[in-house]
């Protein structure tokens, strides 16, 4: 049945033999925040009130439409394609009432709602904090995490976060990702390493094999950027066990600096090192591994306009990066 509400909130989507009236505000809000979190646990946490009321609301909205909604999976619920119509339909009317409805109070009385933003603790502390230093002089409430990526995205979506810069694109529709910045990985070592092991021609000639006996410092035990490095540049497998492992980059730089060995890291982490001789690039391949780094956003986390602040610098700061 098509529906004849000009607001797009009655007989949303209503079969013949579903009860008649116009569907319930608060269910379709939180509808809407199921399908933008993708969890009837994480939507709970955004609106304030406990999982098995949102199941009941879901399950109630269902039977108001006469369709299944979400599909349970073993982490969270993913949309039917009836579900992902309907959020087009209210997802602009939902928001403006949210957004009226907020701006009651006026801007200049009401407190100014943080910014949650979260990210790898290296780029946010020699990148993404000093950018928004102008922000934060201007009033901008700013609350950082720290940590890897996957555990950031869930909980983004859990609400805990309004951004977060992820070091991989996120999967599924729920969340929304720009590329910010591109990481170019470097072979480095101290000076001495350097000579050790003959310089970048003697590596292009013998290839890795010029790195024998030398310590390697790392992120972690599994070796993800080398491993990363050795599979894009020299074609094959890494098989070098770690002599020092630190989670955290700035570690393995002050590590690599004093001559504890050769690492692979981020040029923007070591640039001033490489610039003063500190470190010497091993090796210079015509096409270095890059990784991109996105700025990913919680749907509806623009409702606080200071979101949009940040995202917006950033993504300018980061042409300079």
């Amino acid at each position: 049945m098509r529906n004849k509400d000009p607001d797009g909130f009655a007989g949303l989507g209503r079969t013949a033999d579903a009860p008649p009236g116009p569907a319930d505000l608060n269910l379709l809000r939180t509808f809407l925040a199921v399908h933008r979190s993708g969890s009837f646990t994480a939507a709970a946490r955004l609106l304030g009130l406990s999982q098995p009321t949102v199941t009941a609301q879901m399950r109630s909205l269902e039977r108001q439409v006469g369709r299944e909604l979400f599909e349970r999976l073993p982490r969270g619920v993913a949309p039917s394609p009836y579900a992902d119509e309907l959020a087009a339909r209210v997802v602009a009317p939902l928001d403006a009432l949210a957004e009226v409805t907020g701006d009651t109070v006026p801007a200049g009385e009401r407190p100014a709602d943080p910014v949650h933003l979260a990210g790898p603790a290296e780029l946010m502390c020699l990148r993404v904090l000093p950018a928004l230093a102008p922000l934060v002089a201007d009033g901008l409430l700013l609350r950082a995490a720290t940590g890897l990526t996957d555990p950031l995205l869930d909980e983004l979506r859990a609400g805990r976060h309004d951004l977060v810069v992820a070091t991989a694109r996120p999967r599924g529709r729920a969340l929304s990702a720009v590329p910010l910045m591109d990481e170019e990985f470097v072979l480095t070592a101290a000076s001495h390493w350097a000579a050790r092991t003959g310089g970048p021609e003697n590596l292009a000639t013998r290839g890795p094999g010029a790195l024998h006996g030398v310590p390697l410092v790392t992120y972690a035990e599994d070796l993800p950027i080398a491993r990363r490095y050795w599979r894009h540049v020299f074609g094959r497998r890494l098989d070098c066990r770690a002599a020092v492992t630190v989670p955290d980059l700035r570690g393995v730089l002050a590590a690599v600096v004093a001559g504890a060995g050769f690492s692979v890291l981020p040029r923007y982490l070591c640039a001033a090192e490489l610039a003063s001789g500190a470190l010497v690039e091993l090796y210079a391949p015509e096409d270095p591994p890059i990784n991109t780094a996105y700025l990913v956003q919680r749907p509806g986390s623009a409702v606080n306009p200071q979101v949009a602040r940040v995202r917006d610098l950033l993504i300018g700061a980061a042409r300079a990066w």
